[in-house]
């Protein structure tokens, strides 16, 4: 196993870049070698794709990324500096400020407030594409790149929505990662800088999303291998006043929260186990069998086949795999600058492993696998590391340099290889075509419903939580909505100030989903004079104005 480059063939060929300079004619011209071509190639198809699902809002929006958007609407307007997610004390709101320009411009808009995410994943792919580069070989970067640019809609769900943390977090691991290799192999002559900026983006990366501490800790274990004693002097200075200024939002925030609101608090509070907790066997089977099919795009979101699991099974096989091969890769290596690949493989396959446990500790993991695979979409930054093995096999076999066990293996790796570009590509394809279709009726109904509420002359209304929010960014915030609970009382309310306004208005109405509890309860209590209050019905909701205030909690 050998972390240099390699050309098409699996022969070593002197590292480089993806892109080199080219003097013609006198003018400065990139040169892009056939592999670098293909990942640019399909990054740009992966990009375009994912273009065409923002400006017709697909996946379908909801209420927590309208959440995000009211933010950026307050910033742009300079009415709030929200530090965390309204209502969530321990995400920060960087996707919100990167959207804030151009909702300054627009206005509510789902594609203006999803661009900026769209953009950090056309860097993830280029920066996960530099480092495959480095630690593994150009042909199996473009592999990297083509199984990215795919996308089944839990995928493209959390790199294209404004939900929070994952497509920032992800960026800075892998730019993390990059300056390690250039610190170890020497190729940079700011090393003082390089380290700062290491520490920012561990800083950024830790305020914006806490799901992301595994792959922080051994990106910084990683640094500390590459820099040993010079952390001592000056660069660790260096590197600890860039994690202070990275975290310097969150570290203000915290000193002001009153008791319990602080971010670790909040987060205890979140991750606390109600109830009984599933057995491990059930944990690591939603987990395995669920999660991680589903994080790697292998699956529709409504859950994976049985036969569809198989990926699941033999993801911590190459976890082992892989990090023993990293092992003997980093043992026949001499020189930090050839070693620094191995130990950037072991990085990213702990951090997978680590994620994995954190995520299976929860019962969620046997719970609800469907609802919350999400957290494991942080694993695509351990793909290279992790299909490396198949790789090397294949090459190996295809070269014709392995013996019959190693032919054997060959064959049954390019065919695992093939099978999950095959399975990817199904779904996606089967997301695109038709998967997209109910998202988008859902959409529009969405967008009807807010126009009728508006038309009709409310201004303020009572809601369920899928319902509020994503109906006051959609008008503008010239409907207010207050977050009721099944039994018509005070529910979660991430604005408070929206609650207030309600609290105060004189006559406020109700959007309800038909049948649901909420609506039960409201035609219940209205009695006889439900159907007067009852405004219209539009897109599975209903829209009622009682005539008289009604606020059953109170």
């Amino acid at each position: 196993m050998t972390h240099s480059g390699r050309d098409g063939d699996g022969g070593e060929v002197v590292p480089q870049a993806a892109a080199e300079p080219e003097q013609q004619r006198g003018r400065w011209r990139p040169r892009l070698d056939r592999p670098a071509l293909v990942a640019l190639l399909f990054g740009v198809i992966g990009v375009g794709y994912r273009l065409v699902l923002v400006l017709t809002t697909v996946p379908v929006s909801n209420s927590d990324e309208a959440t995000f958007g009211l933010a950026a609407l307050h910033i742009a307007q300079g009415r709030e500096q929200p530090i965390f997610l309204y209502g969530q004390r321990y995400m920060g709101t960087l996707e919100s400020y990167l959207a804030a320009p151009l909702l300054a411009v627009t206005g509510p808009s789902w594609p203006a407030l999803r661009l900026p995410v769209l953009a950090l994943y056309a860097l993830f792919l280029w920066l996960i594409h530099r480092l495959t580069r480095r630690i593994g070989s150009p042909w199996f970067a473009a592999l990297i790149v083509g199984l990215l640019a795919l996308g089944s809609e839990r995928v493209v769900r959390d790199q294209v929505t404004t939900v929070g943390g994952r497509p920032e977090v992800k960026v800075a691991v892998l730019a993390m990662l990059l300056v390690v290799v250039a610190l170890a192999r020497g190729t940079t002559a700011r090393r003082g800088l390089a380290v700062g900026g290491f520490g920012l983006l561990a800083g950024v990366a830790l305020w914006s999303d806490w799901l992301i501490v595994p792959y922080l800790a051994v990106a910084g274990l990683a640094l500390l291998w590459a820099l040993r004693r010079e952390l001592l002097g000056w660069a660790g200075l260096l590197l600890v006043v860039g994690v202070v200024v990275g975290l310097a939002p969150m570290i203000r925030d915290n000193l002001v929260a009153p008791p319990g609101q602080d971010s670790l608090s909040v987060l205890r509070g979140v991750s606390g186990e109600d109830g009984p907790v599933p057995p491990w066997s059930q944990r690591l089977g939603g987990g395995l069998l669920d999660g991680v099919p589903l994080a790697a795009g292998l699956c529709p979101v409504d859950g994976c086949a049985r036969w569809q699991t198989w990926f699941g099974l033999l993801y911590p096989v190459l976890l082992v795999v892989a990090a023993t091969l990293a092992g003997l890769a980093y043992r026949r290596a001499t020189g930090r600058g050839d070693r620094v690949g191995p130990v950037v493989h072991l990085a990213l396959l702990v951090g997978a492993a680590l994620t994995l446990l954190a995520y299976v500790r929860s019962p969620l993991a046997a719970t609800d696998p469907l609802g919350n695979a999400r957290y494991l979409s942080v694993l695509q930054l351990s793909l290279p590391a992790v299909l490396w093995p198949l790789w090397v096999a294949a090459v190996a076999a295809r070269r014709g340099t392995a013996g019959v066990a190693g032919r054997v293996a060959g064959a049954a790796s390019t065919a695992v290889l093939g099978a999950l570009a095959a399975s990817s590509l199904v779904v996606t394809v089967l997301f695109a075509t038709s998967g997209a279709t109910p998202g988008r009726i859902e959409e529009r109904q969405a967008r009807q419903l807010a126009d009728t509420v508006r038309a009709a002359g409310l201004r303020e209304v009572y809601g369920e939580y899928w319902t509020c929010n994503r109906l006051v960014f959609n008008t503008a915030e010239e409907v207010i909505c207050g977050v009721l609970d099944g039994n018509l009382h005070p529910g979660q309310n991430r604005y408070p100030a929206y609650w207030w306004r309600l609290a105060r208005a004189q006559r406020p109405g109700y959007v309800l989903a038909a049948d649901a509890p909420a609506d039960r309860r409201l035609r219940e209590m209205l009695g006889d004079r439900a159907g007067a209050a009852l405004l219209t019905e539009i897109g599975g909701f209903r829209v009622y104005h009682p005539p008289e205030p009604l606020r059953p909690w109170r």
